[in-house]
């Protein structure tokens, strides 16, 4: 269309926008018609802009549709192979076609394995629920697109409707509608607060979800404060949390079951506060801080090794303490740094590597000791796969390398299901 359009650029040149430039036809009338045919020519050009623009749109969502399918026919076939039966909707259950009679009288009578049953199927359930959501948004990502591609950007140049001919190339380029039918043209968020006072709280539990787990839980809150916001432009997001508390809280849990162990006791009496800052751009890299402050006295131990938590925690202080964080995140590898000041008595370790509830990983090691002053330091390194494959995704078709990175992709991905094996 692109092609066709530059045919008729040359001809309305050539046939129409010619005659107002040549000595033959002058007078206000040859102006005039100068001044119109000028922005008929430039339409011709801004219509080449906008064809080529969503030609490479409908490229980009081919593309991103095509990798959302194919992870969802991989993650369906994960769910298969793991024992799940998947409907054609979408539906998750157990299969119990080739199940042992012992194993089916079991699933009848056995609570603890109805409840690592029923467990693993809402967990493949929500995976496959996220893989369409995600399937979702490429989805309003590519209608807000090709919504915005045919919006004059320049209602002033003497057509208001015409064509735009600052269309973009790719999908990411197009900032999403706000909530009241606009388009969005700068920040746009909102900040949400709120208030506890004198807030008692109480559970305990034995074995409540498979193998065997238990723990008890009693806290009080006299004041609890939180907020939270954020703030996006285009592919810039700035997000904000306040939280401060004062109560006490004790705790203590164990767990035994498929994934592995776990253990904790804890109990505290102090104020706390924290205050975290992060700025970032895309998938591609971000920054935050943090302020923590502590000013009470808490002990407790934490141990675990499961398949998605290595870690060991141990505390016991009282008195004043504060800590800053800074680090930063490239293409969904991060690192950062704390570094902690007290007055009081205690100290505290902690190491652990753990898988976290959004997919992303963890790893941290620190340590604080104090006897009347004190000081602590510690890392932690984060990893986003999902970040780092679209960034290197992105990466690799600008520079042509897209069947490389696919490679080394489905190389991860069998290593991965070699280290799950292992664990198995």
């Amino acid at each position: 269309m692109a092609q066709e359009f530059h045919k008729q650029e040359l001809a309305y040149d050539r046939d129409v926008h010619g005659i107002s430039m040549g000595s033959t036809w002058s007078g206000l009338s040859a102006d005039a018609a100068n001044r119109r045919f000028d922005i008929t020519l430039k339409e011709f050009q801004k219509a080449q802009t906008e064809a080529k623009a969503v030609a490479s749109l409908l490229r980009d969502a081919h593309h991103q549709f095509a990798e959302v399918r194919k992870q969802l026919k991989s993650a369906r076939a994960d769910a298969i192979k793991a024992g799940m039966a998947v409907s054609a909707e979408g539906a998750v259950s157990f299969d119990t076609t080739d199940l042992t009679e012992g194993e089916r009288t079991a699933l009848h009578h056995d609570p603890s394995y109805q409840d690592s049953v029923g467990q693993a199927v809402t967990a493949w359930q929500e995976y496959l629920d996220q893989i369409v959501k995600d399937a979702e948004k490429t989805d309003h990502s590519v209608q807000t697109a090709l919504n915005g591609v045919v919006v004059d950007s320049d209602p002033s140049d003497g057509t208001p409707a015409g064509f735009n001919g600052d269309a973009k190339d790719h999908l990411k380029d197009y900032k999403a509608a706000a909530k009241d039918g606009k388009k969005s043209g700068g920040w746009a968020g909102d900040w949400k607060w709120s208030l506890d006072e004198w807030k008692r709280s109480f559970s305990a539990s034995a074995d409540p979800k498979y193998g065997k787990e238990g723990s008890i839980k009693s806290g009080f809150d006299l004041f609890h404060l939180a907020g939270k916001g954020a703030l996006t432009n285009g592919d810039f997001a700035l997000a904000g949390v306040l939280d401060f508390s004062t109560g006490g809280r004790g705790s203590a849990n164990y767990g035994f079951s498929e994934k592995g162990l776990s253990a904790k006791a804890e109990i505290s009496a102090a104020s706390r506060g924290l205050a975290e800052f992060r700025a970032e751009y895309g998938d591609y890299g971000g920054i935050y801080e943090r302020g923590d402050v502590f000013a009470g006295g808490e002990a407790g131990v934490t141990a675990k090794a499961t398949t998605d938590n290595i870690g060991l925690n141990a505390k016991a202080f009282y008195g004043v303490k504060a800590s800053h964080s800074t680090g930063v995140e490239v293409a969904g590898i991060g690192i950062g740094a704390t570094q902690e000041v007290g007055a009081g008595e205690g100290l505290e370790y902690n190491f652990g590597i753990k898988k976290r509830e959004d997919g992303t990983w963890k790893a941290s090691i620190g340590g604080f000791a104090s006897e009347v002053v004190g000081a602590g330091a510690g890392v932690e390194i984060t990893f986003d796969p999902g970040k780092f494959t679209k960034t290197a995704g992105d990466v690799a078709d600008a520079v042509g390398l897209g069947g490389a990175v696919d490679a080394v992709g489905h190389g991860a991905k069998s290593l991965k299901d070699n280290v799950t094996g292992w664990f198995d």
